[in-house]
């Protein structure tokens, strides 16, 4: 003990506290219990309990030492225009930074892929418990079967059932069909060409057509009108014999 105390009066320098800036006091008042935790309450062992005795201690130096500055006038706040190096560079920070960045995105990947998961076990538990469900539903309908083809049963409720399910399909479907109507497209041809009707044997004589002949004009209908038998004579002048015609006359000639 008497060495340390020789070292401290070696190395001890009598200067102004300013240039010391040096406070030894107890712990600061809990505001709650209005009361400085003594030094002996203060268990090791409890980390909350001891870093909070740094802290009052700490801000009770604090509360002392602002006044006797601000009575020595030594600024106690940084100036607005302060500027300091920062410890990193710039392209330290800047790589920081895509890596946080990196490790957000692989993050929300991983996110959007447990969702595409769930989303995907969900949808096949639906589509099993579908599939389970026709089944049930057809060994049922098959049990009915049976049981009527072997009389124990006499009632067909479960073709009833298949054909009310079946009725109600078209019934919606044909509901849906007329609620939706023609498009557009459709809707302009319509306009324009009309609603169609009756394509085939639509040209059939009827009985009534049959006996109306007030349009039937006999020089037309046989080629006899003015002019065609001019036309009709000279295409038969011009007409070429043919090759048997012209095989028996160079027999003859010989």
């Amino acid at each position: 003990q008497n060495g340390l105390k020789q070292c401290l009066s070696e190395f001890k320098q009598q200067l102004a506290w300013v240039e010391r800036l040096d406070v030894t006091l107890g712990q600061a008042v809990d505001p709650i219990s209005q009361s400085a935790s003594s030094k002996d309450g203060v268990d090791p062992e409890n980390d909350f309990q001891r870093e909070m005795s740094f802290y009052r201690q700490a801000q009770a130096a604090v509360l002392e030492a602002l006044p006797r500055l601000r009575k020595l006038q030594v600024p106690t706040r940084r100036p607005d225009d302060y500027f300091a190096e920062m410890a990193k560079s710039d392209q330290q920070m800047q790589k920081i930074r895509q890596k946080l960045k990196s490790k957000q995105e692989a993050m929300e990947r991983s996110e959007k892929a447990k969702q595409l998961r769930a989303m995907r076990k969900y949808g096949k538990k639906v589509q099993t418990e579908i599939l389970q469900k026709r089944q049930k539903e057809k060994k049922n309908m098959l049990n009915a079967v049976k049981k009527y083809q072997k009389g124990l049963s006499d009632k067909l409720d479960f073709l009833d059932e298949e054909q009310t399910s079946s009725q109600g399909n078209k019934k919606g479907s044909a509901s849906q069909q007329i609620k939706k109507g023609p498009n557009a497209k459709r809707r302009y041809k319509n306009q324009k060409f009309g609603f169609g009707g009756k394509k085939k044997r639509s040209k059939w004589n009827t009985k009534e057509s049959f006996n109306d002949v007030s349009s039937f004009r006999p020089n037309v209908a046989h080629n006899k009108g003015p002019g065609k038998a001019g036309k009709r004579g000279k295409k038969a002048l011009n007409k070429r014999p043919g090759k048997r015609a012209r095989q028996k006359m160079k027999n003859r000639a010989r």
